[in-house]
Parts: structure tokens; sequence; C-alpha cells
């Protein structure tokens, strides 16, 4: 297939389109938001003791105080709490939580609420500091700034307090990859992060970030101080949420390492975007409680048990559930009532008064897995329920029959949470409010045991009911443990979707198995329900149908379903790129819970592969591969061309090089890609999928659009040269082409000592790599305005023909000797001309596809000078070799006007165009999750070059040992 720039460019910028369309609706579609807004009266108490004999940090960063305007006193009262911010984060986002926690402390202003008092709990002491904004995830140095003052910050807290005190920390984005890199630390009581990547870097740019974060994984897995961590699902936009999942740990499992998705979150069930989580009312008030009542505990135990409470999201049982209420036996046939076979029980509000046992027989299951669901709604179960719950209880038995009467024993359950009940015909979550504190209905979930030995005869789920008052309802039966769909699989999906029938269109709970549909955060699924022409038999549902969609251990999500409703987008954030799992893929499944109403005008429903998610989902996770790549394609173009160059034959133009690239290379590449891709390659290298098949194709797309991007770019340089050499024609005139002055001047020498000082203390290096960069532009645009010229010359002046006799006895003119050296030598000076020339565009070409790995540190440097101010030190960053191959090739490229890449004769052996080849392998394989790979390996190659083809011609001497055979 014929390719050339233009039409590979077009191509890439309609792949970019697409994905950029397949991403807009993804927090509508995907994981919606419903959060209310908070309001609070905010006052920021500076604490200006904390200054430089603390911390030498102090010049730079500060410290706060939060207190609630009117309704607590200024002075330090209760139990001190650290905020951290995060990337470009502020100190004031602190004011939603530490707001919420002063309101519900205090029933009015200064007067404590009488369940906090009873309890002598303490008021929170919410302080916080202030970074100025810094872009903490693209800076290593700065993240250990931050490290080192926050932990200062935390010993002049503790000295305010009694011996003993320890503080709550809590960490929003890369505030969280602070307070873990505090660990361990005995001063730490508690963590709770919101929004944190705390596996995987969301800006991998420098290489100091992955040791904090390396140590950091270290310390996550032995340490036992309990931590939560918030996480916000696929309404985050700027982290992926599988980064944002901790590492499980190593030591016992009483210590309480928990991630919790706001989907599951129990009264929430909503995705959170990266900002709003700080201030979405649905999460600020149960963490500021949370943390209220924690800090009264004494022990790491009774610490989870509270934070489990307030910050629960139902995938384990409550530490505090306790089936050890003694058995009894219902001997009195008037307080129990035993139901018919196969029905549920259905207890409206309006039957629900006083006490009473309801009896459900249970079919003989010696093969046949069973389990018993049981929804109650505004009331309780053990110890879950909403949060402003009605008097009805509701407990959970096994009973069986004997000579007195059925004999039951509490029944353990294998799950209870508290799940939501949206109202039908609204949107779920509510835009812009969410869900009430008090919404929800408690679902308990139990395996029916088997039969062994035996016949104990007759067997019943036992549902005892207390305190009803009218209000709430109850809902019990027994199903089917799950329903295993055998037929679809991800490959047959990709063509056709499955249609799936209802096996019981009554069943409170049905859970549905797809073993052969693989979960992936690559991947997502679309739910339709199939409608039925048949009359409507429900009315009003207790529960409408509800999809919880479990896909993996800390991820839910709710989903109501109707008739008319919309595809539902089934995903997780498990088995996702660059960051390492402990189990393969899991299987696609979700249990579908309703009050038996499933078949209200449904027959089943329809599981199929949504393709615009789907894409919009790869195109969250590549964009730092797509850069990455991009520079891999640009080093294998200059590996062809080095190599055309090499032969003896002219050095191809950028334009002639991409095009050989789109004709003949591309078509090979994007074969090989696809074959890379389905190794079992580590999951931190490639596409970082492990050699996943559905995956696959993922890898020549990316490359496609990589490649098209280097020619857009390229046709960009060539757009912006153009008006540069105009105006350098303009203003310096035509340049005189001058002889080789020897070497590099003495003044260049002391510019460029000047600079390496400069970086030494001042600036970073990336600043000069720019700077470099800028002065390759303005000089292959002032050379391409000069070739330009020198190819509209055709004649040389002034040089005289000498006059022959032909042998028919004419007289012709004919050249001289001397004409037919000056023309030579002027053929020779086009052709090293124009071999430069091209030589010094590709490699502006290059540095600029590195300008992307070096922008976020000088965006970092930018930023510091504004905020911090313009004597605050730039901590890192000072290495000048960094920027000493770039620096010193641009500068030969200057006044150079010989073959500017001479051959060596060892390089007979290895050509030192390799070393593209090995850029383009760091690039493809190690880039993507460690970007910063790439601009070491193309500094270390652009050395190297300079090294060995220009070596001491630099300075005015020699070439090492010239390959006569060569060229160039």
């Amino acid at each position: 297939m014929l390719f050339n720039t233009f039409i590979l460019g077009s191509i890439s910028l309609l792949g970019l389109c697409v994905f950029y369309l397949a991403t807009v609706d993804i927090t509508e579609k995907l994981s919606p938001q419903g959060c209310r807004m908070s309001w609070m009266s905010p006052s920021y108490i500076v604490q200006s003791d904390f200054n430089a004999s603390w911390t030498p940090l102090a010049k730079r960063y500060s410290l706060s105080l939060y207190r609630e305007v009117g309704w607590e006193p200024n002075q330090i009262q209760g139990t001190p709490v650290l905020f951290i911010p995060g990337n470009a984060g502020s100190s004031h986002q602190v004011r939603s939580i530490a707001s919420s926690a002063a309101r519900q402390f205090y029933a009015s202003p200064y007067a404590v609420a009488p369940e906090f008092a009873s309890r002598e709990l303490k008021a929170l002491d919410v302080f916080a500091v202030e970074f100025n904004e810094d872009l903490s995830a693209f800076h290593g140095p700065t993240l250990e700034s931050q490290i080192t003052y926050t932990s200062n910050a935390i010993s002049y807290i503790l000295s305010l307090y009694p011996p003993g005190t320890s503080v709550i920390v809590m960490g929003h984005s890369m505030g969280g990859v602070v307070a873990t890199s505090l660990l361990p630390s005995p001063n730490i009581s508690v963590i709770i992060t919101m929004s944190t990547p705390h596996t995987l870097s969301p800006a991998r740019f420098d290489s100091r970030i992955d040791k904090i974060y390396a140590q950091n994984q270290l310390t996550l897995t032995s340490d036992l101080t309990p931590i939560i961590s918030l996480c916000g699902g696929a309404t985050d936009m700027m982290i992926p949420s599988e980064s944002c999942i901790l590492p499980t740990t190593n030591s016992s499992s009483e210590v309480l390492r928990r991630t919790i998705f706001t989907s599951a979150l129990e009264g929430a069930w909503t995705g959170v975007g990266h900002r709003e989580m700080v201030w979405c009312h649905q999460i600020r008030w149960r963490v500021a409680r949370a943390a209220l009542e924690a800090a009264g505990a004494a022990t790491p135990h009774a610490k989870a048990v509270i934070l489990d409470r307030w910050l629960r999201d139902g995938h384990t049982l409550p530490p505090a559930v306790s089936i050890e209420t003694p058995g009894f036996t219902l001997t009195d046939q008037e307080r129990y009532r035993i139901m018919p076979e196969a029905q549920h029980l259905i207890i409206m509000s309006k039957y629900l008064r006083g006490s009473g046992t309801f009896l459900l027989p249970l079919p003989p299951a010696r093969k046949t897995l069973l389990k018993a669901t049981v929804l109650v709604g505004l009331g309780s179960i053990l110890s879950v329920r909403p949060q402003n719950a009605v008097p009805l209880k509701a407990s959970v038995y096994m009973c069986t029959s004997s000579e007195e009467g059925p004999s039951c024993s509490p029944l353990k359950p294998d799950l209870l949470k508290l799940i939501p009940n949206p109202m039908p015909g609204t949107t779920f979550p509510v835009p812009h409010e969410g869900v009430d504190e008090s919404d929800g209905a408690v679902v308990f979930e139990a395996n029916i045991p088997l039969i062994v030995g035996d016949d104990p005869g007759k067997r019943w789920l036992g549902v005892h009911i207390e305190d009803g008052d009218a209000r709430g309802w109850v809902v019990a039966g027994i199903g089917l443990r799950e329903n295993v769909i055998e037929g679809p699989s991800t490959l047959s999906l990709l063509f056709k979707d499955a249609e799936v029938r209802w096996f019981d269109a009554t069943a409170l709970g049905p859970r549905y198995i797809f073993p052969k549909v693989i979960s992936s955060a690559l991947i997502v699924y679309k739910y339709s329900p199939m409608t039925t022409d048949e009359e409507k038999w429900c009315s009003d549902p207790l529960l409408h149908p509800l999809i919880s969609h479990t896909s993996q251990p800390a991820e839910t999500h709710y989903f109501p379903v109707s008739p008319t409703s919309d595809r539902i987008l089934l995903h997780t954030h498990f088995s996702a790129p660059y960051v390492a799992s402990a189990a393969p893929h899991r299987s696609l499944e979700f249990v579908l819970y309703s009050s038996g109403t499933l078949g209200c005008n449904m027959a089943g429903f329809t599981i199929g592969i949504d393709w615009s998610a789907t894409i919009g989902r790869w195109a969250t996770r590549y964009p730092t591969t797509l850069v990455t790549w991009a520079v891999g394609v640009v080093a294998l173009v200059m590996f062809k061309a080095w190599g055309t160059a090499d032969r003896g034959a002219a050095m191809p133009s950028v334009g002639d090089s991409l095009s050989h690239y789109g004709r003949h290379t591309l078509t090979r590449l994007l074969f090989v890609s696809l074959v890379v891709a389905l190794l079992p390659l580590p999951t931190c290298v490639y596409l970082g999928t492990g050699g996943d098949l559905y995956f696959a194709v993922i890898a020549p797309l990316v490359l496609l659009i990589a490649s098209g991007l280097v020619c857009v770019i390229w046709g960009l340089l060539v757009v912006l040269m153009w008006p540069i050499g105009t105006i350098s024609s303009l203003i310096f005139g035509r340049s005189r082409i001058r002889e080789n002055t020897g070497g590099v001047r003495r003044s260049t020498l002391i510019s460029m000592g000047f600079i390496f000082v400069l970086i030494f203390i001042l600036v970073p290096w990336q600043v000069a790599y720019l700077g470099c960069w800028f002065i390759h532009l303005f000089n292959c645009a002032s050379s391409m305005r000069q070739i330009s010229r020198l190819r509209s010359t055709t004649t040389i002046a002034a040089i005289p023909l000498i006059r022959v006799a032909a042998t028919d006895g004419t007289v012709q003119e004919d050249k001289s000797a001397e004409v037919q050296i000056h023309e030579a030598q002027r053929e020779s000076i086009q052709k090293h001309r124009m071999d430069n020339h091209n030589h010094n565009l590709h490699i502006l070409l290059l540095m600029t596809w590195l300008l992307p790995l070096v922008a976020p540190v000088l965006a970092v440097w930018v930023r510091t000078l504004f905020t911090a101010g313009w004597t605050t030190p730039f901590d890192g960053d000072h290495d000048f070799l960094n920027a000493a191959p770039f620096l010193v090739l641009v500068d030969f490229a200057s006044w150079n006007m010989g073959i500017q890449f001479q051959r060596q004769r060892f390089e007979r052996t290895f050509s030192v165009r390799w070393l593209f080849a090995v850029l383009a392998g760091t690039a493809f394989f190690i880039g993507p999750r460690k970007a910063y790979s790439v601009f070491d390996a193309a500094k270390i190659t652009v050395g190297l070059i300079v090294m060995i083809r220009v070596g001491r011609r630099y300075w005015g001497g020699a070439s090492w040992s010239l390959d006569d055979n060569r060229g160039s």
C-alpha cells in the first residue's frame, strides 16, 4: 500500500479526532457524576511560628490552620489533622472537608452535638500545607521537597499537643503520594488518600519520581498504618484510576489497607472527578465523619471498624458484624408463618408492624447450589443500614425441623451491604445533586449449605422482623447461586452481540457469569434490555431492577435498568496497561437485584462490545506511548537515512526519508508491531498488555498515528522555518560562505562554559536544551534559505573558455582545466552543504520530538519562579551533561563547512548509526512506562555521535581514523 506524508498525516489527524470524540462522553455515559455542592465559611490562620528555624523550606511553603467562621474558636482544641494538596493544588482545598467536620461536631455555633459530647470525642484541628500550586507530578525533587516540608510540618503540629498525640493525614492526588512517603511513622495514626495514583505516576518523565514510587511500594507492603484510598473511577480524567488501587500488603490481615471506588461507596454511588473529590458532599461528609470518630479510637482495630462504617463499599463483611446471637425454637405457631414453596416473601410497608418470623421452605439441595437473598428497604440487617434508617430490623436464620418446632440458628452472610434504590424514570445519580444520605436498601446474601449425609428433614430460610412501624419493606427468596453463560466469548462479541434470556424472571439477585468474556480496563461492554410485547404485570416494585457490576475486589458500579434504558456501559479498572496485577483476567459477571420484577416488560438482555467507549479507554491510556513511539519512528527514519549516506550516496531530505518510511518501512513495521504485541512481555514494557490477543491491534494503531504525527510535525516545522528564514535574510542579509575556521571559536567556548556554569548553579538543563532547539531551528531556517539560493546559481562568472579545433576543421569552445576544477569544487561544496543541511533537518526533527519529554520540568521551573519567587532555588536538574551533547552538535553544525559526520574506519565493524536503532528500541519497548529513558537514550546517542563522527574536528584537529571508502 502506497503512503506519502500527506496521506499518513491525514490518517493520523483523523485517528486523533476519533479518539477525542470517543473520550468526550466518558464522564456522562461511562461513570456519571452526581455530587452536591458544598458550602462553608472559611478562614485560614497561617502558622507563622513554623518558620526557617524548623525547615529552610518555610521560605517557599507555608502551613495554615482552618477554622469555620462563626462555628468554632480559633484556638487548637482537638485532634490534629493534616491535609496535603496535590499537583497544582492549594491548601484552600481543605475547606470542604474541614467545614463538614466542624458542622457535624457542632450542632450550632460553639455548641457540641450531643452524639459527640456523650462519647467524649474531640473536634478536629485541620491543618493544611500550602505548596504554591507546585507541579509535583512532573518533578521528583519538587515532590521530595514537599515530603521534607510535610514531615517537618507534622513535627511542628505535634509540638502544639500533649506527648503521645498522633495526626490523621489526608492527601489529595499527589498529596497522597507525599502522605505515604512519610511512612513508617509513629506520628501518623491514619492516612486517607483521595484520587491518588499509588502504583503508577500519571506523568512518567522523571526517574526520581519512579524511585519515590518504588520506595512507597516497599513501604506499603509492610507498614501497619491504616490506609484508605478513595478513587473516582472513570470520571477522573486526570489519572487512570487503576493506579489509585493500593498494592496488597504482606502483613497480617488485621491491617486496614483498602481501596474504595466512589461508585461503590455506600451512600455515594457516583463517579467523582479529580478536582471534585475534595468538595463532593457525598464524599466529604463521610471523610470528615470517619476522621472525627477515628480520632477517638485507641487501637488500630477500633480505627478499622470506624473507617469501615463510614467509608464502606460492601466488598467485605463489616468488622463489627456478629452472628453469635443465640438460636431459638419456634414453639408458638402464631408467632411464625410458613410461606408456600417457591414463593418469595414480600412485605410492604403497611404490613410491617411489630415483630414476626417468616419461614421460606428450602428445596432439597444435595447438588444444586442455592443462595438466600434478603432485601430490606429503609431498615437494617445486623449493623448495615442507611444513614437515617427507620427502626425496622431484620435477621436471617437457617431453620430445621425438630419435635418442638422449627429450630433456628443465625445464618452467616457471604455478602452484606447497602445498595442504591433509585427512583424509576430519573437519572442516576442525579446530576449536581446525587443521592441522599438516607437512600438505599440493605442486601443480605448467604449460600445455602448442601445436604450431606442423612436427610435432616425440612429446612427453611427464616427471616425475623423486629420494630416494624409501617415504614420500609422486606423481600426474601431462594435462587441459584449463579447463572453461568458459556456461549458468548470476547472473540464472538467482536462480531455479534449475545442474547441472554431470563433463567428466572422473578429472581431477586441472579448472578450472571460469562467465563469466556474477559474483563479489562481496555474494553467496555454494553448491556441492553430486551423488551417483550407481553402485557405489563408489575405496577410498583419495591426495588426496581438494578445491575451491580463488581469487576474486582475494590470496584462496583450500579446501573438502574428499565425497558427504556439506553445502553449501560460495563467497565473496570482491573488488568490495565503498565500496572502489575497479581491475578489474571477476571471474567465478566454482574448481579441483577430487584424485588422479583426482572420480567416486567423485559425478556432478557444483550451483551456486546461498546466500541466508542472502548476506543475512548485506549485514548486515555496511551498518550505517553504515542509520544515515545513517535521518537522511535524518527529514530528509525534517521537510521535508514544515515545508512544511505554511509553507502556514499547523498543524504536524503527529511521529506524523502519520511516518504520512503511510509512506502516501504511502515507496512512491515505495522506487521512486526502486531506480532510483538502478541508476545507475553512484562506489563512494564511495550503496550503493557502482556501479549493479550484482544488488544494486540492497539500496537499498529498507535504506530500508525505516531508515524502520521511525525509527518504532521515535520510539515509544521517547514511552515515555521519559511518565515524565520525570510526574516533572517532581511535582517542579516545574504550570509557569506566562510572557510572552515579550524575549530570552535574561543568566544563560543567561553559562552558555552558560561552556559554550563549557569546550569550548574541556577537554571535547569532543560532551559539550555530548549534554547539549543531554538538556535538549531533558526540555523536550519537560515540554511534552507541559503540552499535555495545555491540551487538557483547555475554558472560561475569570469571563467574564460578555450577555443579548440575539431576534427572536421571547425573551431569549438571547450572548458579549461581551471573551469573544470572550479565546477568540481562547486559541486563538492554543494553536495556537502546539502548533505549537512539534510543531516541538520533530521536532527531538528528528533530534537523537536524530544521536547515533550523535557517540557514538563520547564513548566515546573517557570511555575516555581512565579509562585515562590525569582530567588527560590530550583532543586535538581543541574547536570549540564544532559544538554552538553546537543549544545556541542548544534554549535558544530552552525559553522562547519566540511563533511559534518565523517565515518570512521572502526565503524566497518559496528556503525554508529545503529545507535538510532537502539534509541528506537528504547522508545518502543521501555519508553511507554519510563518515558524519561527515551531522552537518556537520545542523549547517549547524540553524545557518542559527537565523540565519534565529530571528534577532534570540533577543536580544529583531524578525524580519529577517517574511512576513505565512505563519504559521509
